[in-house]
């Protein structure tokens, strides 16, 4: 039996769609890098087994996984509306070229390897120091953050994975409802939760704090429980919220008070339009508790390139008083050879003058189209939050399942959303639309939407 995850396509035909293969998709709502769906085999076909017992806590993981299910249901509308011209508003792929002059550093560096001045072999396991400097100075400057606290990696997704590491299974973990699984899934399979309930559409041992349009998507942290981690993002997917500085403030007197550790999520920092904070470390008291882990993928269109990092500061310890940023680095050393040279030189590039202008182009290309899109849904009366510090526009459709709201537009406008409870329960009753795709996708979609609700 086959199984596809969700493929990149717009105003997609299926003579282009293969069959043929499991398909591997960058993911954004569950992974920033890529995920490769095993095709599922029934026991009856397995002719012979082991003695070695499935891992447990990956039994625990719902077969229900989001990206997967929605392209199978993609797959059977292409078969039953073979002319339609799909449109893909759900996943988060960058669809915008990546600016010459990063990709020109990424080719020469390359070129560079088949010489003998060029030809490099294993670089640092924290990051290219260069290049490690230059986050520190575009995105810290006057924080106090050192280039030594700051380990480039292959993405925020792995990061995530190897904080888990860092933390072990023994600790209890908090999470945004709604917000990206990857977090939940990685607690998962650490063994940090107890069992999906099916009532509640959570797992057990998690505490899930309730974002609501009320407060601006901020959880009440006064009903919150005490947890050892606690995973937040900001600007949030999916809901495209950025965080106040008021209530950034509140989250680290209370993870202070609780003596808790905030994994900060900023992949989405530079889509920030206002004076929301762009970093957790824009907080007074927050090098004492917090690690921030952030990426190039959403920012530099680096999906497929692959960069990331993450800031441990040096103030950060256990409850025995053991730094946390030494056991991280023996993390990374120890399961992480470093990024990719190549994709550092393009991260450099990305850094540079010229770089950040042109990056920033595109960034403001896809804030216009969100712009468009928000506009389209505004004129419509509907419910609809984000779209202004983040390219995720949130869509509330009140007594709607979130599954039944995706049906209802691709059956009748054909285009792919992100239904709301993939985030969490938190997020039933909503769709997620993302503004990563090319203008007249855009502008084609808001008309379809326009004939749908009018």
């Amino acid at each position: 039996m086959s199984c596809f995850c969700m493929p990149h396509m717009e105003f997609v035909h299926p003579s282009n769609f293969s069959t043929s293969s499991p398909i591997s998709r960058g993911l954004s709502p569950w992974k920033r890098g890529t995920c490769t769906c095993i095709a599922k085999r029934s026991v009856e076909t397995v002719s012979s087994t082991t003695r070695v017992p499935r891992n447990v806590n990956i039994e625990k993981l719902q077969n229900g996984y989001l990206f997967p299910e929605i392209g199978m249901r993609q797959l059977g509308h292409m078969q039953k509306y073979p002319d339609a011209k799909l449109i893909s508003l759900g996943i988060g792929d960058t669809t915008q070229p990546i600016p010459d002059v990063v990709t020109s550093a990424m080719a020469e560096n390359s070129q560079a390897l088949s010489t003998i001045k060029g030809y490099t072999g294993y670089g640092a396991e924290q990051g290219n120091r260069a290049l490690r400097n230059a986050i520190a100075g575009e995105f810290y400057r006057d924080l106090g953050i050192k280039e030594t606290e700051i380990f480039v990696s292959d993405g925020a997704q792995s990061d995530i994975a190897r904080l888990q590491m860092l933390l072990g299974s023994s600790v209890t973990i908090a999470v945004q409802d709604p917000s990206f699984p990857g977090y939940i899934d990685t607690s998962i399979i650490m063994g940090q939760t107890g069992n999906f309930e099916k009532h509640t559409g959570k797992y057990g041992n998690i505490e899930y704090m309730k974002c609501e349009p009320d407060n601006s998507f901020f959880p009440e942290l006064s009903t919150v429980s005490r947890t050892d981690v606690i995973f937040f993002c900001s600007p949030n997917n999916p809901t495209g919220y950025a965080t106040s500085r008021e209530q950034l403030k509140q989250l680290v007197d209370f993870a202070k008070k609780n003596g808790s550790i905030i994994v900060y999520d900023s992949a989405y920092a530079t889509y920030i339009s206002d004076d929301s904070p762009r970093s957790i470390f824009e907080i007074p008291g927050a090098r004492e508790v917090a690690i921030e882990i952030s990426s190039f993928s959403k920012f530099a269109g680096f999906t497929g390139v692959r960069l990331g990092w993450t800031v441990v500061p040096e103030e950060l310890t256990f409850s025995n008083g053991f730094p946390v940023i030494e056991d991280f680095n023996r993390i990374v050393c120890t399961c992480f050879n470093g990024a990719s040279s190549i994709a550092q030189a393009g991260g450099l590039a990305c850094l540079s003058p010229e770089g950040y202008k042109a990056i920033c182009h595109v960034i403001n290309f896809y804030k216009e189209n969100a712009e468009i899109m928000y506009e389209t849904l505004s004129s419509l009366g509907l419910e609809i939050y984000g779209g202004k510090n983040a390219p995720y526009i949130w869509v509330h459709f009140p007594g709607w399942k979130s599954w039944d709201i995706f049906s209802e537009i691709l059956e009748k406008a054909h285009i792919i959303t992100i239904p709301g409870t993939g985030f969490g329960p938190g997020g039933e009753e909503f769709i997620r639309i993302s503004s990563f795709a090319h203008r007249e996708c855009i502008l084609e979609a808001s008309k379809r939407l326009k004939n749908l609700f009018s």
